[in-house]
C-alpha cells in the first residue's frame, strides 16, 4: 500500500509503527454552522483510506476532533470567533450552537455510510490537558507573553518550516496572519489567548489568574498526545491546513515532548462548485438537505467524490452529480442481477485489479473504471464480490439491492398473465404501476427481468 506523504513530497510505501494497529488523526469540523458538501469531500476520502487499510489487514485507531471552541474566523490570531458568530446569528448560546451542529454533522456523516472513528473528541473536553501542554512549552522556553496571550516563539523551533517548505526569511509580516507588533517573529502564533476588556467570549477558562481560551492549533496537538500517544502513523487534513494549522501543531507537540508527531501527512485538495469557490455570498453552499430537494441522496454525492482523486482539485456541478447518480444506479442493478437467476461470474481478477489501484495512493477512479467493465454486462456478481464492493466503497450495494417486494412480484406475475390473455392495456397499466415503485421491467426472449429505475 502506497500513500503520498506531504512531509517528503513523494509517494511512499506505507508501513505502520505497529504491524497491525494504525494510529490516524483526522482534522474535524468547527461546529458553528451546517456542514456543506465541500466539507464532506475530505471525510469520504478518509473513509476510503480506512477501508483500504482494512483490506490490507490493518486495524485503525482513528481519532476525529470536534472543534467547539476558540476557532477564529481565519488563520489569524485576531478576529471574530466562529462559535460566537454562530451563536449571535441564531440568538442562542455557544454551547447550544456546538451541540446542534455537532449532531447535524454526525447525522450527515452516518448518512454517507462512513465508518465512525474509534474516538470522537470535543475540544472543550480537553482544556485541562491543553494547559498541561502550555506548561510543557513554557518549561522548554518556547512561549512568551504579550498583552493578548501566550505566543509560540517559532525561532526556537528549528524544524518549523519543514512541512510547508516555508521561506521564513522572506515571509512578509501579515502574509499568513494579521501582524501583531508584540510578536517576536512574523510566524509566531497564539497558544493561549487572554479575554480582553470588552471582548464578548462566552467560552473561557482561568489560567495564571486570568481568563482565556485555547488557540485553535492547541486542541489537535493535545488530543493526539492524549488519545494516540507519541508519533502517530497518519495525520489527515485539507491542503489549506499545511502552512499554518498543521505546521503549528507540529511545533507545539514536537516542541513540548521532543518526539515526531506523524510519519505520514496526507492532505486532500479543494472542490469548487461550477468553477467557483464555495461561498454563501455566491449562493453555492449546498447541504445534503439541499441535495435531497433536488432529488439526490448522500450516497449519490459519495459516488461523485469517489470518482476523483483526493489530491486533485475537483469541480462539482449538478450535471456531474446526476451522472454519478446514474453510475451508482448501474452498480445497484449489477448487484441486483444475483436475485434474478442470472449466471454468476468469477470476478476474482477484477477484484485484484481494483485493489491494485486502491493500494496505489487510493486511486478510487481507476478501481471504479475496472468495475465499470463488468457492471454493464449480463453476468451476475457473487455475494462475496458485492460484499467486497461495499467493504471498499461503502455504497450500500448489499443492503439496497435485495430482492424486490412480494407485492411487486405479484404484479409482475399478474402482468405476465394479462399478456398471455393479450390484455395489453392491463399489462401496460401494471408495468407503469411497477415503474412508479422504482422498478423497471425488461422483456426479453428468456422472459422478464427487472432493474432499479
Amino acid at each position: 500500500m502506497k500513500l503520498y506523504n506531504t512531509l517528503s513530497r513523494k509517494v511512499e510505501e506505507f508501513e505502520p509503527i505497529d504491524k497491525k494497529r494504525v494510529k490516524i488523526y483526522t482534522c474535524g469540523p468547527t461546529v458553528y454552522s451546517e456542514a456543506h458538501v465541500g466539507n464532506f469531500t475530505a471525510y469520504v476520502y478518509w473513509d476510503l483510506l480506512v477501508r483500504v487499510l482494512r483490506m490490507n489487514g490493518f486495524v485503525e485507531d482513528r481519532v476525529l476532533n470536534i472543534t467547539d471552541v476558540g476557532h477564529l474566523a481565519s488563520d489569524a490570531d485576531d478576529g471574530e470567533d466562529k462559535m460566537e458568530k454562530g451563536a449571535k446569528r441564531e440568538g442562542v448560546t455557544v454551547w447550544q450552537i456546538a451541540e446542534k451542529y455537532m449532531e447535524g454533522f454526525l447525522a450527515d456523516f452516518r448518512a454517507l455510510g462512513l465508518i465512525e472513528p474509534t474516538q470522537i473528541c470535543r475540544a472543550t473536553d480537553f482544556i485541562k490537558e491543553d494547559l498541561e501542554l502550555v506548561e510543557a512549552l513554557d518549561k522548554k522556553g518556547l512561549i512568551y507573553e504579550t498583552s493578548d496571550g501566550l505566543y509560540y516563539d517559532t525561532a526556537k523551533f528549528p524544524d518549523y518550516a519543514d512541512l510547508a517548505r516555508l521561506d521564513l526569511e522572506n515571509l512578509r509580516a501579515g502574509a499568513r496572519v494579521e501582524y501583531n507588533e508584540e510578536k517576536r517573529n512574523v510566524a509566531d502564533f497564539a497558544v493561549w489567548k487572554w479575554v480582553r476588556d470588552g471582548e464578548d467570549h462566552a467560552m473561557q477558562w482561568e489560567y495564571r489568574g486570568k481568563m482565556g481560551y485555547p488557540g485553535w492549533h492547541l486542541e489537535c496537538a493535545t488530543i493526539i498526545h492524549e488519545r494516540l500517544g507519541e508519533t502517530i502513523d497518519i495525520h489527515c487534513g485539507g491542503i489549506d491546513h499545511i502552512p499554518v494549522h498543521h505546521t503549528n501543531e507540529i511545533a507545539e507537540l514536537e516542541g513540548a515532548y521532543g518526539t515526531k508527531m506523524a510519519n505520514f501527512w496526507v492532505h486532500n485538495n479543494f472542490i469548487t462548485i461550477d468553477g467557483q469557490k464555495i461561498s454563501k455570498s455566491l449562493g453555492n453552499v449546498y447541504s445534503f438537505k439541499d441535495l435531497k430537494e433536488k432529488g439526490f441522496s448522500p450516497l449519490d454525492y459519495k459516488m461523485w467524490v469517489l470518482q476523483g482523486h483526493y489530491q486533485s482539485e475537483r469541480n462539482f456541478s449538478f450535471q456531474d452529480l446526476q451522472a454519478a447518480q446514474v453510475r451508482l444506479k448501474n452498480y445497484k442493478n449489477f448487484a441486483a442481477l444475483r436475485w434474478q437467476g442470472v449466471e454468476r461470474g468469477d470476478f476474482r481478477e477484477v477484484r485484484e485489479r481494483m485493489l491494485k489501484y486502491l493500494n496505489n495512493n487510493l486511486n478510487s477512479a481507476g478501481a471504479l473504471a475496472e468495475l465499470d467493465r463488468v457492471a454493464g454486462g449480463e453476468i451476475a456478481p457473487t455475494e462475496d464480490f458485492v460484499e467486497f464492493l461495499d467493504r471498499v466503497f461503502g455504497l450500500g450495494l448489499a443492503e439496497t439491492t435485495g430482492d424486490i417486494s412480494e407485492e411487486i412480484k405479484a404484479k409482475i406475475l399478474e402482468r405476465a398473465r394479462a399478456k398471455g390473455k393479450k390484455d395489453y392495456k392491463l399489462a401496460d397499466k401494471l408495468r407503469e404501476e411497477i415503474l412508479e415503485e422504482g422498478v423497471e421491467l425488461l422483456d426479453g426472449k428468456d422472459g422478464v427481468r427487472w432493474r432499479y429505475a
